[in-house]
């Protein structure tokens, strides 16, 4: 037996390279990460014995196949090379397996015997499995850990492996790996950190490319997949061709495609992704020929601004990329820590593998009794997406990716996408890089149906003539038939005509909700005039401004005006009615679908409100298509509650009168009251009814709510439906649920979306007819299915603009890039397309932020917060507490009357990333509404709560002792329990070394993930309690001060 001690050769430290993947494999056990496997089918006659034989001189040759690692109970990780080492070889007969069945099972092989771990302190890391088939045929199977051998020193090893089974050729002498590991401590490490810093100061946001599932999941509950393209011979040729014209290597045309691609994607003009080098530019001899782990990984930063040519940009990238393999030698690690990326946040996710190796592995030949008939090279990394780019005629793209964080579709597209721009740039090289990308999305929405000549005068006064003596509206005891209601609106519409009203004339209406608004709507549009309307609650000044704005002449009302700027003050009082005579005699103005048909004053961004003219043409679309979609029929009941300055109100009011059912009108401030609403809805028998999602809510808990059996439909729109809103609505009311979407500059809605139980999304639909839906990103170009854009939207629905705001108008309606002579109106909200067509909203442009200089959108966080059991409604902003100092805060109302914070952020933790979590949880009996019934997001943050933090000291040993760990080795005073471990400067290295001292302490096998998993002291304490508990008595902690015992190898 060889005494183990005297079996050691050498000693040394780990390459930087070394401790992240050793760092890696602790963190994931048995995912089979950084386990690559070789794979040969050899054809012929096989000398067994010699093969081993050869095997075992090239394991005697290089040092890394003779070493083990240790890293407990020491700060540094270290590695020791033994003098002789067992030949890993196991052996299999399959040659009673049919050829057909061989394939399937090979496979199943390999991914089983990659996720076999290695003995990481007893060496070899790699095992060689010999496997017989039929008809003098084998596989090969070459398995190693990634921590002694990258993919060029995998095809040295192979060529010399049947080297040395030929015995032909004497191999050279090698230079021991740990001859590297002195170069690297030689470097000048001040210089290139230097280098570094200096190459991506600036760069604060990681770049995600915005199909990305970010749901965190545990390591071992991974899985993954892979998609390949091969590029056609000519294409390859091309892109060689190009490259050497040019003078730059075709891995920089490879890189630089990948920055486009990505900058297409996320919307970015600066990202960074990685991409893997050889590690062997340095000036130590023999680097070239040695065996060993030199390849490293390092940010690219890639600047793409639009207008440059494609050719001086590539120049460009090759000349950075020339400077960055001067100090390639740097660890990832080291490089993060120099960046301005907040601590704990991972440069990128994404990796580039341009694989260049010097020996083709295809062509390592051995006699003519033996031949390698096939290659296969397999490996995964820690990262969700990896491109390895690969041939020599004909280059391949292949794409491994984690399946939670990315669809089978997705990478399906963003492959076709890859190719779609390395064919573009063959076809015009001299273009400018935003031509590039144009037009390689997923085209628009849209449907196209014609628009009825008729306007809605007179499709009103044909539904009178259909049902004169049905009841077209109702508010409280008062009714009026169809026919009574068009008698008094021809009163009003005659009396105004002789004022002067008619088309393009702006009527002001300043009523509380009655039937004299309904009245006074019809009669206005009946001689062609556009109404305004005006909430009597708002200020004096608010309406005068109004009035002023829009140069008002005639108000409609029912109240007394003290200096009103009007020069026509109609009262709509009874006895309005009495003095004039009734009208039989229906208006007939020129009017054309051009024609404007309401201006809506909404909020502006200077503090005064701002005018939207819609048109005929617009409303005529919105209602004819809402017809089309519902069929609303005289049994019909529609309750108006929505107030009448809001758009909703417009079809609640007029789809209703023009296709004969019954309007049932809330009294005034109705529409706040969930309790008044049920009853009304229950007494009425009403069938259709619209809420917002907010005002849905509080309804759902009204007692009533479960009655109103009368329901057909329910429409929301507004704000953001959420999945748990979905299905409270399902749960408690027997109706169908329709979730519309719609600014208000273009004609009500433009999108639809009946909801279904078991949709994991609620979407904001397809888009209506005549509606053009488009995705884009900041250069007017189409986004591919899955990407977050700015919807734009087109076609009949647009609004004219703002009235007497000609700047803004411009600003927001802008010339449509892809249909001459039509215009787009940007809405400022981020969606994407889902993959069956629907769009998905995400959130405000405004409402995205940074914390941690990572980029997060509140929506999303709210809709994952809300699948909460306990929660009622949350909503999730950002306030500033001082410069630079910007968190998340949760206002929610639960079913729970104690504090769930903890419970609530534990939720979160498992779902989200840590950043997205919120400082703080506010607990609310009820969020503050608008007048429209909107969330009152501005009250909500003057809410007052205490900010300051509070330190909170340990309350038990297994905290204290965690807590002394901590101050030790991050080199920090004055820890609360409740920090973060990251948040304090903690890494992958620092995590490594905390949990060997914290395994020691506890005399605890505690995974490394613990950490990440629970990463402050009060949660890991907690974790390490339950553990202790589960596998022996408590133990009491060492003394974490006391002298550590040398390790034994």
């Amino acid at each position: 037996m060889i005494d183990k001690r005297k079996n050691i050769a050498d000693i040394y430290p780990l390459s930087p390279l070394q401790e992240g993947i050793l760092f890696h494999t602790l963190l994931s056990p048995h995912s089979g990460v950084y386990q690559p496997q070789v794979c040969l089918t050899l054809v012929g006659s096989l000398d067994i014995s010699r093969f081993k034989q050869a095997w075992e001189t090239i394991i005697a040759r290089h040092q890394l196949f003779r070493v083990s690692f240790h890293w407990e109970k020491r700060d540094r990780p270290f590695q020791a090379v033994y003098r002789q080492v067992n030949l890993p070889w196991e052996e299999q007969d399959w040659r009673d397996i049919s050829l057909d069945k061989q394939e399937q099972k090979l496979a199943e092989f390999l991914e089983v015997d990659r996720k076999r771990d290695f003995d990481l302190k007893n060496p070899p890391q790699m095992r060689l499995t010999l496997i017989h088939c039929p008809d003098n045929r084998y596989y090969f199977l070459w398995t190693q850990h990634h921590l002694i051998i990258d993919g060029w020193s995998s095809g040295l090893v192979v060529k010399e492996v049947f080297q040395a089974y030929n015995g032909k050729i004497e191999l050279s002498y090698t230079r021991p790996y740990g001859d590297y590991i002195g170069w690297l401590k030689q470097q000048d490490k001040t210089t290139a950190k230097a280098f570094w810093k200096k190459e991506l100061t600036g760069f604060t946001t990681p770049t995600n490319w915005g199909i990305e599932n970010n749901k965190p999941i545990l390591p071992e509950n991974i899985s993954q997949a892979e998609q390949e393209i091969c590029l056609s011979e000519n294409i390859t040729t091309n892109l060689k061709s190009l490259a050497q014209q040019q003078e730059i290597t075709l891995n920089t045309l490879i890189r630089g495609a990948l920055g486009l691609l990505i900058s297409y994607y996320s919307g970015e003009q600066d990202i960074v992704f990685g991409a893997t080098c050889s590690g062997r530019a340095g000036t130590l001899e023999g680097l070239n020929s040695m065996v060993g782990l030199f390849i490293n990984t390092l940010p690219v930063r890639i600047k793409v601004p639009p207008q440059q040519n494609l050719v001086s940009w590539l120049k460009e990238l090759q000349t950075q990329q020339g400077k960055t393999s001067q100090y390639e030698y740097v660890s990832l690690l080291e490089i993060q820590e120099n960046s301005d990326l907040a601590t704990g946040t991972s440069l990128f996710d994404t990796i580039l593998v341009f694989e260049n190796y010097p020996v083709d592995l295809s062509v390592a030949q051995t006699t003519q009794s033996l031949t390698i008939d096939s290659v296969k090279s397999t490996e995964w990394t820690s990262l969700p997406l990896t491109i390895l780019v690969a041939g020599t005629r004909e280059l391949s793209i292949k794409i491994k990716y984690h399946c939670h964080r990315f669809s089978d579709g997705d990478i399906d597209r963003l492959l076709n996408n890859f190719q779609n721009i390395l064919t573009k740039i063959i076809e015009n090289p001299k273009q400018q890089l935003w031509e590039l990308s144009e037009n390689i999305g997923n085209a628009e929405s849209t449907g196209n149906v014609e628009i009825l000549d008729s306007l809605l005068p007179q499709l009103f006064e044909k539904q009178v003539e259909k049902t004169p003596d049905n009841i077209a509206v109702i508010f409280e005891e008062e009714s009026l038939t169809y026919e009574k209601l068009n008698k008094k609106a021809n009163q009003v519409a005659h009396h105004l005509q002789k004022l002067g009203v008619k088309p393009e004339t702006l009527v002001g209406i300043c009523l509380q909700r009655s039937l004299e608004i309904v009245i006074a709507i019809l009669a206005i549009l009946k001689v062609g005039g556009a109404y305004v309307p005006i909430d009597p609650t708002y200020p004096l000044e608010r309406i005068n401004f109004i009035l002023e704005d829009a140069q008002i002449s005639i108000l409609l009302t029912n109240q007394d005006f003290p200096n009103c700027p009007v020069k026509t003050l109609i009262n709509l009082q009874t006895n309005y009615f009495q003095s004039y005579p009734e009208q039989n005699t229906n208006p007939t103005p020129e009017l054309s679908l051009d024609n404007s048909i309401y201006a809506l004053y909404t909020s502006g961004s200077t503090g005064n409100p701002k005018a939207v003219i819609n048109t005929h043409r617009g409303l005529l679309n919105r209602l004819n298509w809402m017809q089309k979609a519902y069929e609303l029929t005289p049994d019909d009941r529609v309750l108006q509650k929505t107030p009448y300055t809001f758009d909703v109100s417009v079809w609640e009011f007029l789809w209703t009168l023009l296709n004969g059912a019954c309007l049932v009108i809330a009294k005034p401030d109705g529409h706040q009251d969930s309790a008044y609403l049920a009853s009304l809805i229950i007494e009425q028998n009403i069938t259709t009814v619209h809420f917002v999602p907010s005002m849905l809510q509080v309804f759902l808990e009204e007692q009533k709510a479960s009655q109103c059996n009368s329901l057909k439909r329910v429409i929301c729109s507004g704000e953001a439906l959420s999945v748990d809103l979905r299905n409270r609505f399902f749960q408690t009311i027997k109706a169908e649920l329709n979730n519309l979407y719609g600014p208000t500059e273009a004609a009500i809605d433009v999108t639809a979306c009946t909801c279904q139980t078991d949709d994991l999304s609620v979407p904001i639909g397809l888009p209506i007819d005549n509606i053009q839906v488009y995705v884009l990103n900041a250069q007017l170009q189409l986004l591919p299915v899955g990407v977050v854009g700015e919807l734009y939207l087109g076609g009949e629905g647009l609004a004219r603009g703002y009235l007497n705001k000609p700047d803004l108008t411009a600003e927001n309606f802008v010339p449509n890039p892809f249909k001459a002579g039509a215009r787009l109106y940007r809405t400022g909200d981020f969606v994407r397309y889902q993959e069956d067509g629907n769009v998905e909203y995400v959130g405000r442009i405004d409402n995205q932020v940074k914390i941690r200089g990572v980029r997060l959108e509140l929506g999303e966080i709210e809709a994952i917060l809300s699948q909460h059991p306990d929660i009622i409604a949350c909503v999730v902003l950002a306030k500033e507490f001082a410069p630079g100092d910007r968190r998340l805060l949760a206002y929610i109302q639960t079913s729970q009357t104690e504090d769930i914070s903890e419970e609530l952020r534990q939720f979160l933790g498992e779902r989200i990333p840590n950043y997205g979590i919120p400082s703080v949880f506010i607990t609310l009996e009820s969020f503050p509404l608008t007048n429209n019934g909107k969330l009152n997001t501005k009250a909500l943050l003057a809410l007052n709560y205490s900010s300051k933090k509070e330190i909170m000291s340990p309350r038990n040993e297994t905290e204290t002792a965690i807590m002394e760990i901590w101050k030790e080795i991050l080199k920090v005073d004055n820890l609360s329990i409740d920090d973060n471990f990251f948040e304090l400067g903690g890494n992958s290295l620092i995590a490594t070394r905390v949990n060997s001292r914290l395994r020691q302490s506890f005399s605890l096998d505690l995974p490394l993930r613990t950490l990440f998993e629970k990463p402050t002291i009060a949660s890991l304490a907690q974790r390490i309690d339950v553990i202790q508990l589960s596998v022996q008595p408590a133990a009491t902690p060492i003394d974490s001060t006391k002298q550590r015992k040398e390790i034994e190898i």
